[in-house]
């Protein structure tokens, strides 16, 4: 470890560099300093301005109330800019302020003037979140936001309902031409007896310009941000973001009250943003200016992020989205929970995670509940392999997969939630998965593109007409209660119905093998080796954030078979087979926890056992806690 800032650091991958530098950051330190550890810096940013390729900057406990615009990126992997908190010291970074001298102005409404001067050129609580598929539902938003000891509180729609809306309390604001006067219900509390604070910068870590590449975040609390709305069509603001870029670490931080979105691995901005009129070509015509960008939409040039290990909560669009900008990068061994819960608005892009065109973006072992939805997957969703999740308590559904035409692998997900997959795509594996919801499937007419393998160019563009997929050695555990019966006459797949098992799919081309179905759950048409258990035959408790499931011994007598790139085929849109992001073949030879499956009788579900018991699963993140 670096020791001070004119320890030798040797580099010898840069052509006349003889040392990197580590610089420090307190709460003690002064900008005129040196930023070593006798002498620090007292901002973050302006150790940012400092830092060169190679560097890192150590920041000291405290809070921090700034906004972080890194001027440069790293040159490589090997070359990057490290932000990082000191080893075993807390530190957060907000995008509030304190606000103190609340008047009483009647029973428990309190009012304070901000002066305008707080907020520079961006007022958050003039700032009005509008965009491509955003739904307002007939009242107007802002970015602002107002939190007391830490508690996120709700604008209200006027000041005559101010305390009306929410008996936790809410605020709602005036904003003149020199301040700014909130007003604020605080039911039984004098907002000057306890820490109030407000939004003043709309994001806490993002880079103004795109192309600043190869940034590590590591260890922060990231708090606070009044961040636009996201949509695919335009630049994608987070609390912390990477704004079109490569090759960015975010791993190990606590995100928490975005206004939209926490963390955003998006698109650039330009002149057509929040322009499309909700429509799929807007957004194929978004793809094109992409791959014309002087950044250009490429391997080389974005994407390859690694997001890890952070916990993600309190955001009302997504926890973790990227519009193009998340191709090639790994999302893994996250919790994400509680985005979308206070439904003020509404619009087309929430889930804990949104995606647009992962391609070969892995996401695994991510804990996404209580949300609105776990994951969602839309467009371009290619090479992408979903392992080893555990969504459950979302409330519309676990996995949403929207007009993606493969190929994809879904392989050992426990999907808990009452609705468990929502499929508008096809090309799809889905192998060694518990699905304990329904699953609800639809086709689709829009035009949507597929791609060369393990590229961003396009090879095409095509309707979705379903079905295509891949359905091996799954558990599929019903409610005990038989399905609804279609409409006299309709067709499948019958939008709008949720089914236990693969029913819904009708005569779609499904390639089947190995399914397990229990208590009402319903096998495909025509598949020809599912194991059909009339009786509960698997039971799921919930202790805490323990999982327990036992297994019936039935269970184990299923004809599965191992599952390889050759078992899988290809897809018939874009004419791939399944492989590896690298292109290497797929060969499931491992179970959820890293035990080696049977090499000819694999145990369906995301488990190897040798005999029926009790299968325990420990979710060690950390417990939700109320916003």
């Amino acid at each position: 470890m670096l020791r001070n800032m004119h320890q030798l650091f040797p580099l010898p991958f840069l052509s006349g560099m003889a040392m990197a530098t580590e610089y420090h950051v307190s709460l003690a330190g002064d900008d005129t300093a040196t930023g070593s550890p006798a002498a620090p810096f007292r901002t973050i940013q302006h150790a940012a301005e400092a830092a060169q390729p190679g560097d890192v900057i150590t920041v000291h406990a405290g809070i921090y109330r700034e906004r972080i615009d890194p001027p440069r990126g790293g040159l490589a992997d090997d070359q990057r800019i490290t932000y990082r908190a000191a080893p075993g010291e807390v530190v957060e970074i907000r995008g509030s302020e304190v606000v103190t001298g609340w008047v009483r102005d009647h029973g428990e409404v309190w009012t304070v003037a901000v002066p305008n001067t707080w907020f520079g050129t961006f007022n958050p609580f003039a700032d009005v979140i509008h965009g491509d598929w955003f739904k307002p539902e007939g009242r107007i938003h802002h970015t602002g936001a107002v939190y007391l000891d830490g508690r996120w509180l709700g604008e209200a729609a006027s000041r005559e309902t101010l305390t009306q809306e929410d008996p936790g309390g809410a605020w709602w604001a005036e904003v003149g031409p020199a301040s700014t006067v909130i007003h604020g219900h605080f039911p039984g509390t004098d907002p000057n007896r306890h820490l109030t604070e407000i939004n003043v910068r709309q994001t806490v870590f993002y880079p103004s310009q795109p192309g600043r590449n190869w940034i590590t975040v590591r260890g922060f609390a990231l708090r606070h941000a009044a961040t636009p709305w996201a949509p695919p069509t335009a630049e994608q603001i987070g609390l912390i973001g990477t704004h079109w870029s490569r090759g960015w670490i975010i791993e190990d931080n606590t995100v928490t009250h975005a206004l939209c979105s926490g963390i955003t691995l998006g698109k650039h901005g330009d002149r057509f943003d929040n322009t499309s009129a909700d429509a799929a070509e807007g957004y194929v015509a978004t793809i094109h200016r992409a791959e014309a960008h002087a950044i250009p939409w490429d391997r080389e040039h974005i994407g390859g992020h690694l997001v890890r290990r952070n916990t993600v909560a309190f955001c009302e669009q997504a926890g973790i989205c990227g519009s193009l900008g998340a191709i090639f990068s790994t999302i893994e061994d996250n919790e994400v929970h509680d985005v979308h819960v206070r439904r003020r608005f509404d619009g087309a892009e929430q889930g804990a995670i949104k995606i647009h065109a992962a391609i070969d973006t892995v996401i695994r072992r991510n804990h996404l509940h209580h949300s609105i939805r776990g994951l969602w997957l839309d467009w371009m969703t290619q090479g992408t392999q979903v392992v080893g999740n555990v969504f459950h308590d979302n409330r519309e559904q676990d996995l949403f997969l929207e007009m993606n035409h493969g190929p994809f692998l879904v392989a050992d997900n426990l999907l808990l939630s009452k609705l468990a997959l929502t499929d508008w795509s096809e090309g799809g594996a889905f192998i060694h998965n518990l699905f304990a919801g329904h699953l609800s499937v639809q086709i689709d007419d829009r035009q949507t593109p597929w791609h060369a393998p393990h590229d961003t160019a396009r090879a095409g563009l095509a309707a979705l007409t379903g079905g295509d997929h891949r359905y091996h050695n799954n558990l599929f555990l019903g409610t005990g209660t038989p399905d609804p019966t279609p409409e006299s006459g309709a067709k499948p797949p019958w939008t709008g119905w949720h089914f236990q098992g693969l029913a819904g799919y009708g005569p779609a081309t499904l390639h089947t093998g190995g399914n397990v179905y229990l208590a009402q759950a319903r096998p495909a048409t025509g598949e020809t080796t599912p194991l059909v258990i009339p009786g509960p035959g698997l039971r799921i408790r919930i202790e805490g954030r323990t999982l327990h499931f036992d297994l019936g011994a039935e269970v184990l007598s299923a004809r599965t078979t191992p599952v390889t790139s050759e078992l899988l085929g290809s897809t018939l849109v874009s004419r791939l087979g399944f492989t590896h992001p690298d292109g290497t073949p797929l060969v499931w030879d491992r179970d959820l926890a890293g035990q080696p499956r049977n090499a000819t009788r694999p145990t369906a579900g995301p488990w190897e056992l040798s005999a029926a018991g009790e299968v325990v699963v420990h979710i060690t993140a950390g417990a939700p806690q109320q916003p």
